[in-house]
């Protein structure tokens, strides 16, 4: 059985005038996914507003966030009691083989467990979950995981 997901997007920018001209056309869109709508843009190399979201962060954020969510599961799943999670997830945006993509995103999760977690396993996890993360198994994009597992008695995690 399929699942199936939309959206909906609006340039905005269309108000600022038409794309008479590439340089200074307005990049300014608006995407609505269920009840949340962002304002998005290009990315600020790109002519786009610096302080709207651009697509690309987007990638790396539902990278982030299907690895997340899927360690998670796993954990629960396996009896690893995570009590606190938090990614710091970078991607590039570079030349490969002559044409712009995201090349690779790096992950970097800081998993603080319940004292006593088995703390083997829950690094074993990290893995499993990479390999059944949906986002994950549906691009090119090289996607490297840095994990730091740590306990909540010794976390260097500020609330």
């Amino acid at each position: 059985m399929a699942e199936r997901f939309t959206s909906h997007l609006e340039w905005t920018g269309a108000g600022k005038g038409p794309t008479s001209d590439p340089v200074s056309f307005s990049r300014d869109l608006r995407v609505s996914i269920g009840p949340r709508t962002l304002e998005m843009s290009s990315a600020p190399a790109f002519r786009g507003d610096p302080s709207r979201t651009n697509p690309e962060q987007l990638f790396v954020a539902a990278l982030s966030a299907c690895q997340t969510l899927t360690y998670l599961f796993l954990a629960a799943k396996n009896g690893i009691a995570v009590v606190a999670y938090v990614d710091e997830a970078e991607g590039w945006l570079e030349r490969s083989n002559g044409t712009m993509r995201m090349s690779r995103v790096t992950l970097r999760p800081l998993i603080v467990l319940k004292d006593g977690a088995d703390a083997s396993k829950a690094h074993e996890l990290v893995d499993q979950a990479h390999g059944q993360c949906f986002i994950g198994n549906s691009v090119t994009t090289q996607v490297s995981i840095e994990p730091r597992i740590e306990f909540a008695a010794t976390t260097t995690l500020v609330a």
